[in-house]
């Protein structure tokens, strides 16, 4: 299933470029992540995800496969096997950024696979659940690049 997303932060291109490849700056945005090892390439974490009536928790890796500076494009593969089931989550997130009137334009695109019980909700409630984890995203980072303080999570 394909995902897509778009949102904007209140930094230069340049700024917001090197936030997003500071992993343990945007990390604590993602809602329910948690980063247990990154060694500039690979990210070795978990992350919590609410689907409906269920929560679901995946621990796996993420690998940039591409990191393009001169065209802000960067792209992610990520794979997760549930901790409690035998689901897994596969994504391929390609980023690209744009900046626009002095602010940056983040264009996302999200090719994902799951199995278990999460395949059971469909399309509808994973892209539901897709908007509002870009939309937490993008919030807390666009605080955090303004410089304010995000309030604290659950």
């Amino acid at each position: 299933m394909e995902l897509r997303h778009e949102f904007t932060v209140p930094v230069p291109l340049g700024d917001a470029w090197r936030a997003l490849l500071d992993i343990e700056r945007v990390a604590p945005c993602l809602p329910g992540a948690t980063v247990e090892d990154y060694d500039g390439r690979t990210v070795t974490g978990a992350v919590k995800v609410r689907l409906g009536p269920i929560t679901v928790a995946y621990k796996g890796t993420a690998v940039f496969e591409e990191q393009d500076g001169a065209a802000h494009r960067l792209v992610l593969a990520a794979n997760g096997r549930e901790t409690r089931g035998q689901g897994t989550a596969r994504a391929t997130v390609t980023a690209v950024l744009e900046e626009r009137d002095g602010v940056t334009a983040v264009s996302v695109r999200t090719d994902l696979t799951v199995t278990g019980r999460p395949a059971q909700f469909g399309r509808g409630v994973l892209a539901e659940v897709g908007d509002r984890l870009v939309g937490q995203f993008a919030d807390c980072l666009s605080r955090r690049l303004a410089g304010a303080t995000p309030p604290a999570g659950p």
